[in-house]
């Protein structure tokens, strides 16, 4: 009988030698599998077995990194976040079992009674409730500035600044912040930059490199393979030792937020077809942009990835050539809006981002419904506005169909 090997880092390459699509389908097992299985099994299991107590103690102490309890680790899931430390260098990476989930855990791990977190008012809904409502009680200060400002970004950090929290790019406004100048900023202040990478995959550029110390991504879009699972992800970089034995010690035991073994087994499989996926989604979005700015019933079309959108020369520079696969056009008035969300034949609507389908959603009546009209003026979120996610759909069965609901009448 043949001698069985797991997948292999490359045959004695590093996987940091290896091009990133590679890496996505190439991370060692920590164990070899007694069948040779290509794809690492699922552990469907709570418990493990230890061989004698003090083995029993070194794992439960941290002493040793063997999985004790399916809740905080489980070898499906550290399988996942290997292959994601692989892709992005990271020192650790921690999955959670939705974006929001990562989101808290990882300000729980800096924040505390009477500091600060320094952040902007163009966050997506659920992050402004969470900076918002559930932190308020713990005596825990959000000052929303615009981080375009840098002098004003400056001023808001003080010694009890604990964390400059921002998203890439903004869900819906497509602001886009310049990470690289944040970062100074944040290092002369000995603070931590903690970016929401979500809206452009970290296979196509370095947070690390541009200065980001902790990366937070909801895995349930691009990387769960189309939808297949929920899930969100705690990227870090190491310049803050205490991220790892704070959450890894603590905060997975508490808050219970670990990610589910199915869940990290699909979205490996996610992680294998992501730069395929992407491409096509990328193209399609900027090939609709492109088009869209003819169209006489869409008064505006938002997206970096436009040759005269305001963003887009820093985007193509922090982030690549492409600019993900999110747009927001706007419409006459909301009723032109919600007209045009209820006419829609081959686009779903349907919250989410980056499924395999195109999604669209009017963000004021939805996401950011709880809000009054005066928070969402002030957020730059719009009556007239409409989100949309594109998929793998042909790029001209998704136009046609957005043209006819923008032009139907009832």
């Amino acid at each position: 009988m043949r001698e069985r090997h797991p997948p292999s880092g490359g045959r004695g390459m590093g996987p940091l030698l290896m091009k990133k699509q590679t890496i996505a389908t190439t991370t060692n097992y920590p164990k070899a599998d007694p069948y040779g299985a290509l794809s690492m099994p699922v552990y469907h299991c709570a418990a493990y077995e230890f061989d004698t107590a003090k083995h029993m103690s070194d794992a439960f102490c941290g002493r040793v990194l063997d999985p004790e309890y399916s809740r905080v680790m489980n070898p499906t899931v550290t399988f996942f976040e290997d292959r994601v430390k692989a892709l992005t260098d990271a020192k650790n990476v921690f999955a959670f079992n939705s974006g929001m989930a990562a989101i808290s855990t990882i300000l729980f791990t800096f924040a505390a009674a009477g500091k600060n977190i320094v952040t902007s008012n163009h966050l997506f809904g659920n992050t402004v409730s969470l900076m918002r409502n559930t932190l308020k009680p713990f005596d825990i200060e959000i000052r929303e500035i615009n981080l375009l400002d840098l002098d004003a970004v400056r001023n808001a950090v003080d010694e009890n600044t604990c964390a400059i929290f921002f998203e890439i790019i903004t869900n819906p406004q497509m602001e886009v912040a310049d990470i690289s100048s944040l970062s100074e900023i944040a290092r002369s202040k000995s603070v931590p930059l903690i970016a929401d990478s979500t809206l452009i995959p970290f296979t196509e550029f370095s947070a690390k490199e541009l200065g980001v110390d902790v990366e937070v991504v909801s895995s349930t879009k691009y990387i769960s393979g189309g939808a297949t699972s929920l899930g969100g992800l705690i990227i870090d970089y190491g310049t803050f030792p205490k991220v790892n034995m704070k959450i890894r010690f603590e905060l997975l035991f508490n808050l219970g937020g670990y990610m589910t073994p199915h869940a990290a087994y699909m979205q490996t499989l996610g992680l294998e077809t992501l730069h395929a996926r992407y491409k096509v989604q990328a193209d399609n979005a900027l090939e609709l942009a492109t088009r869209l700015q003819t169209v006489p019933q869409i008064k505006r079309v938002n997206y970096t990835g436009l040759p005269d959108n305001k963003f887009h020369e820093l985007s193509q520079k922090q982030f690549g050539k492409t600019a993900g696969a999110m747009l927001t056009i706007d419409l006459e008035d909301k009723a032109a809006a919600i007209r045009f969300i209820n006419n829609l034949k081959v686009v779903h609507r349907a919250t989410n981002l980056f499924d395999n389908k195109t999604l669209a959603i009017h963000p004021a009546s939805t996401i950011f419904g709880p809000f009054s009209g005066s928070q969402r003026r002030a957020m730059d979120v719009y009556d007239t506005t409409i989100r949309l996610s594109i998929g793998l759909e042909d790029v001209d069965d998704i136009y046609e169909d957005i043209v006819q609901a923008a032009s139907a009448q009832e």
